[in-house]
């Protein structure tokens, strides 16, 4: 097991905050519940008593009958008191009802630390962001980085490693089996588990089909601006009628799955998010192996799709550039910073090199190239980066 320094360094300036509740949210199995268990440790070692730090996973059996509000502050209550300071772990807090009422009061008492996890972005729609309306922060985990990969296998061989991690992506469970059968079974069991537990139960879908029809057009479109009338004449393709309202839904619990990254377009002049047409990203990259063929299929969605959850799991907001004249795959802001940047897997002529860099034209700020090639393209104020050494570059 590594320490996910990545993420626990931004979680670390509010560990003794008890006004504010540590929302932490990933796709299920990215390895939310090994950092908050990292995340008590370190409390552990700082000194906490290990009687004041509460850990409550609600997906073992020992859990399993604290289903609603009434039932976890039962359980909750003799465990504390209003002097000591405690901490307390919820992990997979959205299996029981109401929840955010024990939260809300546990964190209104004032001497308690709360973090909760959750496999789903909805937990921090209707009612949690209601009652904890300014009190809350939240931190977005994602699967292994290819640097966490590379601490897992102990790799050497860059090029071997960055295959291997385009093919299989970063769950942290798959690096326990060695033979790529192995690999795809437990990653088709991880798919199984979003999509019936996080999807079709917690949504009451019945059409299982078209769900999957759904979900693989944006697999067959990563990194591609569409509409609903894209899709809508996708489906119709595979004899399928649908409205659009009930395709905007659907795409909705995919995306709030986490299963899927929805990037919105953003007008780099006029500084605002345009409200259609969007990117959307999966959130790991062996999830993509699943459905579709092989590696060398959509090499250059397949890198966008890289680059996009590397930024998101540095923290970075991204939108797709649109300017007057062409689009920027990612604008990537942090820390009150802009970078531009364009990526493509592979130059292989004049026109392709004029396309990328003109996209920049025009935009004063930080520009870069990302490709997988081994040549430095840079030029006109531009950057150029061979994929493999930024993502072992600190963000």
């Amino acid at each position: 097991m590594i320490k996910r320094e990545l993420f626990l360094k931004p979680i670390r300036p509010f560990y003794e905050i008890s006004d504010l509740v540590k929302v932490i949210i990933g796709i299920r199995r990215c390895g939310k519940s090994v950092l908050i268990s990292q995340i008590a440790a370190e409390l552990s070692e700082r000194g906490v008593d290990d009687k004041h730090i509460i850990f409550i996973n609600f997906e073992l059996f020992e859990f399993a009958h604290l289903k609603t509000a009434y039932d976890l502050h039962k359980h909750i209550t003799p465990l504390i008191n209003k002097s000591d300071q405690f901490y307390i772990f919820f992990d997979e807090i959205q299996m029981v009802s109401d929840f955010e009422l024990v939260v809300n009061s546990l964190r209104a008492q004032g001497n308690i630390s709360i973090f909760i996890t959750g496999s789903n972005a909805h937990l921090l729609s209707g009612e949690l962001a209601t009652y904890l309306s300014g009190r809350y922060v939240k931190f977005l985990v994602t699967p292994f980085t290819f640097e966490e990969s590379l601490q897992i296998t102990g790799e050497t061989d860059y090029k071997t490693a960055f295959e291997n991690y385009m093919l299989w992506g970063g769950m942290p469970g798959r690096f326990m089996f060695k033979n790529d059968t192995e690999i795809q079974k437990y990653l088709q069991d991880v798919f199984d588990t979003i999509i019936l537990r996080d999807i079709l139960i917690r949504r009451k879908i019945r059409d299982i089909n078209l769900l999957n029809n759904i979900i693989q057009f944006l697999l067959e479109n990563l990194g591609n601006i569409f509409s609903a009338n894209t899709i809508s004449k996708y489906l119709k393709s595979q004899s399928r009628s649908v409205s659009a309202e009930t395709l905007y839904n659907h795409i909705e619990y995919i995306v709030e799955s986490l299963l899927f990254t929805k990037i919105n377009r953003y007008d780099v002049k006029g500084k605002n998010v345009f409200a259609t047409l969007e990117k959307y990203y999966i959130t790991d990259m062996g999830l993509l192996q699943l459905k579709r063929g092989l590696v060398t299929e959509h090499l250059g969605g397949r890198l966008e799709c890289m680059v996009a959850n590397e930024l998101l799991a540095n923290g970075y907001k991204i939108n797709v550039g649109v300017t007057r004249r062409a689009e920027i795959d990612f604008v990537a802001q942090k820390n009150n910073e802009t970078e531009y940047i364009q990526v493509c897997y592979h130059i292989d002529s004049d026109q392709t090199m004029r396309r990328e860099i003109d996209a920049f034209e025009g935009i004063p700020e930080k520009k870069l190239l990302i490709t997988a090639d081994h040549f430095d393209y840079s030029q006109k104020g531009i950057k150029s980066v061979n994929i493999v050494d930024w993502l072992l570059v600190p963000k």
